[in-house]
């Protein structure tokens, strides 16, 4: 039987696959920023369903896949985070500030396991959007640094890192 990574990782290559999305600056196989994510999660102390989640954490906001979805699949730990990490705004909620203060809001309650990924998904984002794109770079690090604000229960480290990032 596969283990539950093995079978995140399969998922979510499958979903963004399916609508062929790749990473905007690189045009890279658009798991290779999941399977990152995943990687620095790994790289603190972690659970195998936070693995899962980080694998998973883009696949409701980008693909066809639904919560529900999440939740008949990997069951009801890695479904509440997949649930943390997905935006919550809609384009209809209002112009990219309004929305982007929704999302905090929603990180802000989050758990402590879910805001631990969130932080391995600014970094990974952050060196990304730095490199390749300098003149979004101000709005997306303004963004970032109103939600470290509310990413303190994450790992520590990893918050030490994203800050220093942006």
């Amino acid at each position: 039987m596969r283990s539950l990574e093995e079978r995140a990782r399969q998922f979510a290559s499958n979903a963004h696959g399916s609508i062929d999305q790749r990473r905007k600056y690189t045009g890279d196989p658009y798991i290779v920023h999941p399977i990152a994510v995943a990687e620095i999660v790994r790289s603190v102390p972690h659970t195998e369903e936070m693995i899962a989640a980080a694998l998973l954490h883009d696949v409701v906001e980008d693909t066809p896949v639904t919560i529900e979805e999440i939740y008949a699949e990997f069951g009801q730990d890695v479904g509440e985070l997949v649930g943390w990490l997905t935006d919550v705004s809609k384009p209809s909620d209002g112009n990219r500030r309004t929305r982007k203060h929704l999302d905090l809001l929603h990180s802000a309650g989050s758990t402590p396991a879910a805001k631990t990924i969130k932080l391995a998904d600014l970094i990974d984002n952050t060196l990304t959007i730095k490199k390749h794109d300098p003149s979004f770079w101000h709005v997306y690090r303004r963004e970032k640094k109103a939600l470290l604000g509310v990413l303190k229960e994450g790992d520590a480290g990893l918050w030490q890192k994203a800050n220093a990032q942006v």
